[in-house]
């Protein structure tokens, strides 16, 4: 029994010493088939130069409302395609990739000063950064999923620039990244070593997460499953990944929810398997006067399984907007 507990405890320190030394002597096998934005870029896009970042967007539009969307975890602009030009006859509609996403620059540790620009907060500013270079004094925010934490956060940061809040399937109840002392670890060589290897399981399990956010996967076309894919053959999409998962904070945003006092719909499929949507209906619930709409037969990301219902909510709202 002594031996067998021995060999358990010399098998221990081998993996520890090998977790330890592997990383700093091995480097990540290279990324196969990866490309330029250049090439990945389609006619809409367009970019633009946001604290420090090349951010890629698309606009449509024009008129005195302004309204930004902010897409989820895994997804881009790409997840808006369904609706984003019906939308520019409501006033000026931005989309934009956030950082670690679509084909916005992905910056790697050392390329940054001060808080990580995949920092909840640097993604309220950067959302501030936006409304600035398209001059607008306020934005209706609508936020699918983490774009929703993104979403609220803002708002409670910066009220006077939220005209209003569309809440698309919002994360807001579960989530919040590591313990705070855990990320010194994540955050080291090693720890960027084994994350990045467990970031790219998302080429596989990534897309068995979309085909879970959807009430009907047949609806996935081939199409929409590439244009999913697009942006994870641009380098450093694995690193980028991992430096989003460090970064990420708990903000407590469901014991803040009764400082929203712009005008609030939450929209939600009645088949959220993602963020659950009795979750969504809780949030309509605990946001004071929010409106809500849910939309049957449909998952995680109505805007584009249920374009036709999203637009129709989404439309009586920001006209009812004084």
């Amino acid at each position: 029994m002594k031996t067998f507990f021995r060999m358990i405890g010399l098998l221990l320190v081998i993996g520890l010493v090998l977790a330890l030394v592997v990383p700093l002597l091995v480097p990540l096998p290279a990324l196969p088939n990866l490309t330029s934005v250049e090439n990945l870029k389609e006619a809409d896009s367009q970019f633009i130069r946001l604290n420090n970042l090349n951010v890629h967007y698309k606009q449509t539009g024009s008129g005195q409302t302004g309204i930004l969307l902010l897409h989820g975890f895994g997804a881009s602009t790409f997840s808006w395609r369904e609706v984003l030009q019906p939308l520019g006859s409501l006033g000026t509609v931005v989309a934009y990739d956030r950082p670690a996403f679509g084909l916005t620059d992905r910056p790697m540790p050392g390329d940054w000063s001060g808080a990580s620009p995949y920092s909840l907060d640097a993604q309220a500013e950067l959302v501030i950064a936006m409304l600035d270079a398209k001059g607008m004094s306020q934005a209706v925010l609508v936020g699918n999923s983490a774009g929703g934490t993104v979403a609220i956060y803002t708002a409670l940061k910066y009220p006077q620039r939220v005209k209003a809040l569309v809440l698309v399937d919002a994360a807001i109840y579960s989530g919040g990244g590591f313990p705070a002392w855990l990320k010194p670890v994540l955050d080291s060589t090693q720890g960027r070593w084994f994350g990045t290897l467990i970031a790219r399981g998302i080429q596989n399990s990534g897309m068995d997460l979309l085909r879970t956010a959807w009430h009907d996967p047949s609806k996935l076309t081939d199409a929409v499953i590439a244009g999913y894919r697009k942006p994870l053959q641009l380098a450093n999409f694995d690193r980028a990944l991992w430096q989003l998962s460090v970064a990420q904070q708990a903000p407590a945003l469901a014991e803040r929810l009764t400082e929203l006092k712009m005008p609030v719909l939450v929209i939600t499929g009645d088949d959220d398997r993602i963020v659950p949507t009795e979750q969504s209906l809780r949030l309509a619930r605990e946001i004071p006067g929010a409106r809500l709409s849910l939309i049957q037969f449909c998952g995680h990301v109505p805007q584009e399984e249920c374009p036709a219902i999203f637009l129709n909510a989404v439309t009586n709202f920001i006209q009812g907007l004084k």
